[in-house]
């Protein structure tokens, strides 16, 4: 792990997590920039999320959703390529791991994670999950020499594909 202090950091203490409370974050326009160098963004121009943490017998849950907008450089141009970017978080923060590795959860889409220690980081939490909602190979509408879309691939990978060129 990075020594690094994260960009959009949110610490509550685990300790301090009883009953549901709710948190809404939102990155000023310093994050913002430093989560753009991060994630190799061109810009971050909005960043928020609402969360809801509460402790439960497994652990601390931490639910809600994060929501993005900037723009992202094209794989093959650089050109900017806009995104809008909202991402569900439903994660389970664990004291420890039974044998095995499984918990019994009545949610079979919640990600358990182990608690090391006392923070509970949401920022980093709501980056981390914002940055699994990027497209990783963002492709602009300008049209690249020798560069074909995904489409253009699989026709031309078609048994048929040699009967449409005659």
């Amino acid at each position: 792990m990075s020594s690094a202090a994260p960009e959009f950091s949110h610490v509550v203490r685990a300790h301090e997590i009883g009953s549901p409370k709710q948190h809404m974050l939102e990155a000023d326009a310093g994050q913002r920039t430093a989560l753009a160098t991060r994630f190799t963004l061109l810009s971050l121009d909005r960043l928020t999320a609402s969360l809801e943490v509460k402790r439960d017998t497994n652990g601390i849950r931490i639910t809600g959703e994060v929501h993005g907008a900037g723009t992202q450089p094209c794989v093959a141009t650089a050109e900017p390529v806009p995104f809008l970017v909202t991402e569900r978080i439903a994660l389970l923060l664990t004291q420890a791991t039974p044998e095995g590795g499984e918990i019994e959860l009545s949610s079979a889409d919640l990600d358990v994670e182990p608690l090391e220690g006392d923070i509970v980081d949401l920022g980093e939490i709501a980056a981390q999950a914002f940055a699994l909602g990027l497209d990783p190979y963002p492709r602009s509408a300008v049209s690249v020499a020798g560069v074909i879309s995904e489409d253009e691939a699989v026709a031309l990978r078609s048994p048929f594909a040699v009967l449409k060129k005659s």
